[in-house]
């Protein structure tokens, strides 16, 4: 409960201030005692400002608190199978410095952790960062994480299978160290500081290599009884479709990721690139407006299903595709209106673009290993 309470007062704070202790103690029905013991806490471990008396009414004054950026810094990590973005945010979120890295999609999970430490040191040493102002190291990303042990249960993308990162991660910078899924930590972020702040139930779908989902309620992560909810790239759609690289056939990833496009459209004539499948299209060439119309098709009924179970306020669209081909965006949401989502429900969702882009799930496993640290302590 001690440890609750802090990381309330902590949360409430930073999302309210300038704020008085009177004012927290109402928000929370803690005791203005408790709310002062915290905040005591909080100012002496050097997270709190306390300004000048202001005044609040006739004759009245009291003394607002606001938190200090920088005195707490978290690591942000994602990882991909042919890159990794690792930064630095403070308590709010911005972003300190960061640096975008090569791998290799053969690279083992050893290699790649001494990579990350690598680049920690360099970054710290380049914007000369003191290294004690950072609690923690938070990871995102893709396949089933158990974010209680800290260990990569499975990965397609990055053909990892049970590897403790956590532990090993720890090991080598020192830092304690939180995993997460990709698309879990992306939520949160946006929710925390990006298109859906102060939303109340947020739905992030995410395609591009692969195609998932993530579910913010009250603002908190909705993980299911392993930390897989959210799965959905996964889901049936045909049993009698593509195989899919999990094993079984007709999985809805197989109808929207970008492998499988390209993979579909190497039957008709060589392709490299989801740019070169667009430019296919752009130029009317019939089989290419039929593979992306399909998968926009697909995408729009995701959007729906999703709609139909959850109820959410916000629906966030992460959309690979659509980064450099940005009409994609309305072409979806057309059909989400026009078509396939459920007249009733048409009007208690608004549908948002990813905010925080490429850095979203940095930012929100930097945000994560902070709210870890709270609970931990």
């Amino acid at each position: 409960m001690k440890q609750q309470n802090r990381l309330t007062v902590f949360e409430i704070i930073k999302h309210n201030q300038p704020i008085s202790r009177a004012s927290i103690a109402k928000q929370t029905g803690m005791s203005p005692t408790t709310v002062s013991r915290i905040v005591g806490e909080l100012a002496e471990r050097g997270y709190l400002l306390e300004s000048e008396q202001v005044s609040v009414g006739l004759g009245r004054r009291s003394t607002l608190l606001e938190m200090v950026d920088a005195s707490v810094l978290s690591v942000g990590v994602e990882l991909d199978r042919h890159q990794m973005i690792v930064g630095i945010v403070d308590i709010q979120g911005n972003v300190v410095c960061s640096g975008k890295y090569p791998r290799s999609a053969e690279e083992s999970p050893d290699a790649t952790l001494k990579l990350i430490g690598e680049k920690i040191n360099q970054l710290t040493l380049l914007h000369e960062i003191d290294g004690n102002r950072v609690i923690g190291i938070g990871v995102g990303l893709p396949g089933i994480v158990d974010n209680d042990a800290g260990v990569v249960v499975f990965s397609v993308q990055l053909g990892w299978k049970n590897v403790r990162l956590a532990e090993r991660l720890k090991e080598i910078t020192g830092y304690e160290v939180v995993v997460d899924n990709e698309l879990k930590v992306k939520a949160l972020a946006e929710h925390l500081k990006g298109a859906t702040k102060g939303s109340s139930r947020t739905a992030l779908l995410g395609f591009g290599n692969g195609v998932g989902s993530a579910f913010i309620f009250e603002g908190e992560i909705y993980r299911g009884k392993t930390n897989s909810a959210g799965e959905i790239g996964h889901t049936t759609v045909d049993p009698n479709g593509m195989m899919c690289d999990c094993g079984k056939a007709g999985c809805l990833q197989t109808y929207i990721n970008i492998s499988s496009l390209l993979s579909e459209a190497n039957k008709i004539r060589p392709m490299r690139t989801i740019e070169e499948l667009f430019e296919a299209r752009r130029a009317g060439e019939r089989w290419a407006c039929y593979l992306i119309e399909r998968a926009l098709m697909y995408i729009a009924i995701t959007v729906n299903n999703v709609v139909c179970m959850y109820n959410p306020d916000s629906v966030i669209l992460s959309v690979e595709l659509a980064d450099k081909y940005p009409e994609v965006y309305e072409e979806i949401e057309e059909l989400c209106m026009s078509r396939f989502v459920w007249e009733p429900l048409r009007e208690s969702f608004s549908i948002f673009r990813s905010e925080l882009q490429e850095q979203g799930v940095m930012i929100g496993s930097g945000l994560l290993s902070q709210i870890k640290l709270f609970e931990l302590e």
